[in-house]
C-alpha cells in the first residue's frame, strides 16, 4: 500500500480511548447505540435505514440513535448535485430517500464539514460507531499531453456548475462552437447532452438562473463524444441513449465504420440484450437519410482514443486520437492511425474519484478509503474499532443503486457483528453532539430546514416559467448562505 494517507494520531492512536466502556455494557435497556453517518447521499440514507430496519433492531435486541451528517447544507448528496437536471427519472430516487429521512428516526445535519466543524476525536466522544459515506465527486485524471491547456474540464465540475452546486463559481466559460467529450458513460452523454440542448428546452427542470443564462449564451454548434471502445461496450443505457434523439433542434449524427455488422458483430454483444437494443438504435439513426437541417449536431464517435489536446497559445484547438481495434477479450489495441478534430473545448467523463478524509487512513490511487468488507483498517491492515465504509468511498466509483444498498447492507453486518467489543462513546447523549457544534459557531441546518428551503424553491419555481408559459416545478438555490439562512429561519 505505497500510495497510503494516514495520520498516524488519528490511525491506530485513538484506539483505547481511557475510560470508555464496551457498548455491550450499556446496550439494551440502558441507552441506544449511538450511530455517526457521514454523507447524505443515497448511499449514507440507504446505510441509516438499513441499521434500522435490521433483525437485532427489530427484535428488540438493541435500540439505535443514527445523525446523519452532510457538507451541504441539503440531502441527498450526488442526486442532487451529480445528476442531469433533464434527468426527472434518477431524481425520482429523492422521494424515496425523502421518505426515509421524513420517518423522523434518522435526525439530518447539514452544513457540517467533517474534519473541520467535526473532528474524528469529537465524533467518538459522542457516538459508538461512525460510517463514512462521502462518496466520489472528484474527476479522474485525464493523462495525455495538453490537459493543461485552457479550455480542458473535468466533467465532475461542469455537472456541478450545472446542478447549482454551492461550491462552485456561479459562471462557466461556455466560449467553444465545438466541443469534444471524452467517456461512454453515463455523465459523459449528461455532459453532451447539456450542452448541445438549447437553454429555453432546460426551463423545465430545476436549473437555476445563473445557469440558465449560461447555456443561453453558449454558441456551440458541434458536440463530439468519442469512447475509446465500440458500442458493445458502452456504459450508459438504452434509455439515456434515445433520449439523446428527443433533444430539439439537435442533429445526432454516426459513423458506419462505429457501428457496421463488418466492426460491430452481434456475437460482441454476447447475450446482453441491452446492448443489442443499443445497436439496433444506433444503426436505425445511421439508416436515417432525413435531412440534417438543425443548428446543433451531436457526434457519437467510438473505437478513438484520446492522444493528445492539440493547444495554440496556451488554449485548445483541437483533440487528436487514434484509432483503437476490439480484441476477444474487450480490451482495445491501437492501430497507428490518427485523427485530428477541430474543438475548442475538451470535457472528460472518464470517472470519478473519492477524497482523502482527515485523521482516516486513504489509498490515494484508488480514491477509497483502506476497508476490508467496509471496517476500516489502518495501513498495517488492521481494523479501526468504530469506524466504517460504505458506497464509492469504500469500493470506488462503480455500480448504481442496487450496489449501493448491497454495500450498505455488508457494512452494516459487520457494523452489527462488531457491537459487543465497540467502546462506548463518554459523552452519548442525544443533545450533546448539538451542544458541541453550537459552542463551535458551527451553522448546521436540519430536516425542517430542509423542508423549508424545499418549500422555498418550490415556490420559487411557481412564479417562473418555462419556454411555454407553464410554471416550473423548483428552482435551486445556488448560493450557500442563501441556503442556510432559509434553512435556519
Amino acid at each position: 500500500m505505497n500510495n497510503v494517507q494516514t495520520d498516524v494520531q488519528g490511525a491506530a492512536g485513538n484506539r483505547g480511548h481511557k475510560g470508555r466502556k464496551p457498548v455491550v455494557e450499556t446496550t439494551p435497556g440502558k441507552r441506544p447505540l449511538r450511530v455517526a453517518v457521514i454523507g447524505a447521499g443515497p448511499a449514507g440514507i440507504y446505510t441509516a435505514d438499513m441499521l434500522t430496519k435490521s433483525d437485532a433492531v427489530t427484535n428488540g435486541e438493541i435500540e439505535v440513535a443514527i445523525d446523519l451528517f452532510d457538507r451541504y447544507p441539503t440531502p441527498f448528496g450526488l442526486i442532487r448535485y451529480g445528476v442531469a437536471p433533464d434527468h426527472p427519472r434518477i431524481k425520482g430516487i429523492i422521494s424515496a430517500l425523502r421518505s426515509i429521512l421524513g420517518r423522523g428516526d434518522i435526525r439530518f445535519f447539514g452544513n457540517v464539514n467533517y474534519g473541520s466543524d467535526l473532528t474524528l476525536g469529537e465524533l467518538k466522544e459522542h457516538y459508538d460507531a461512525v460510517v463514512f459515506s462521502t462518496g466520489a465527486v472528484n474527476d479522474a485524471p485525464l493523462e495525455v499531453p495538453g490537459v493543461d491547456l485552457d479550455g480542458v474540464y473535468g466533467a465532475a465540475e461542469f455537472v456541478a456548475w450545472y446542478d447549482g452546486h454551492p461550491d462552485y463559481p456561479r459562471t462557466w466559460p461556455l466560449k467553444a462552437e465545438k466541443v469534444a467529450v471524452i467517456g461512454n458513460g453515463n455523465v459523459a452523454l449528461d455532459v453532451a447532452r447539456v450542452l448541445a440542448k438549447h437553454a429555453d428546452d432546460m426551463l423545465t427542470t430545476e436549473i437555476p438562473g445563473n445557469v440558465y443564462q449560461g447555456l443561453k449564451a453558449n454558441p456551440v454548434t458541434d458536440v463530439h463524444v468519442f469512447g475509446r471502445r465500440g458500442p458493445a461496450q458502452m456504459k450508459f443505457t438504452p434509455l439515456e441513449l434515445r433520449e439523446l434523439a428527443k433533444v430539439p433542434d439537435v442533429d445526432l449524427i454516426v459513423h458506419a465504420e462505429d457501428i457496421s455488422e463488418e466492426h460491430v458483430s452481434e456475437e460482441a454483444a454476447g447475450e446482453n440484450n441491452q446492448v443489442k437494443v443499443m445497436l439496433k438504435t444506433l444503426r436505425k439513426w445511421l439508416e436515417d437519410d432525413s435531412p440534417k437541417t438543425a443548428s446543433r449536431r451531436l457526434h457519437l464517435h467510438f473505437f478513438q482514443r484520446p492522444e493528445e489536446v492539440l493547444g495554440e497559445d496556451g488554449a485548445v484547438v483541437g483533440l487528436r486520437t487514434e484509432r483503437t481495434r476490439l480484441n476477444d477479450d474487450g480490451s482495445v489495441s491501437p492501430t497507428g492511425e490518427y485523427f485530428d478534430h477541430e474543438v475548442g473545448a475538451v470535457y472528460h467523463a472518464i470517472g470519478y474519484l473519492g477524497s482523502p478524509l482527515a485523521e482516516i487512513p486513504f489509498d490515494l490511487e484508488r480514491g477509497v478509503i483502506l476497508n476490508a468488507e467496509g471496517r476500516v483498517l489502518d495501513p498495517n491492515g488492521v481494523v479501526h474499532p468504530g469506524l466504517y465504509a460504505t458506497g464509492w468511498i469504500k469500493r470506488g466509483p462503480v455500480g448504481l443503486i442496487g450496489a449501493t444498498k448491497s454495500d450498505a447492507l455488508e457494512t452494516i453486518t459487520h457494523l452489527l457483528e462488531d457491537v459487543p467489543t465497540l467502546e462506548g462513546a463518554d459523552q452519548p447523549g442525544f443533545e450533546a453532539i448539538k451542544q458541541t457544534m453550537s459552542a463551535k459557531g458551527v451553522e448546521y441546518t436540519t430536516w425542517d430546514g430542509w423542508l423549508q428551503l424545499d418549500e422555498y424553491e418550490q415556490n420559487l419555481g411557481a412564479s417562473s416559467h418555462d419556454a411555454e408559459g407553464n410554471p416550473r416545478e423548483r428552482v435551486k438555490v445556488v448560493e450557500r448562505d442563501e441556503m442556510v439562512r432559509i434553512s435556519r429561519a
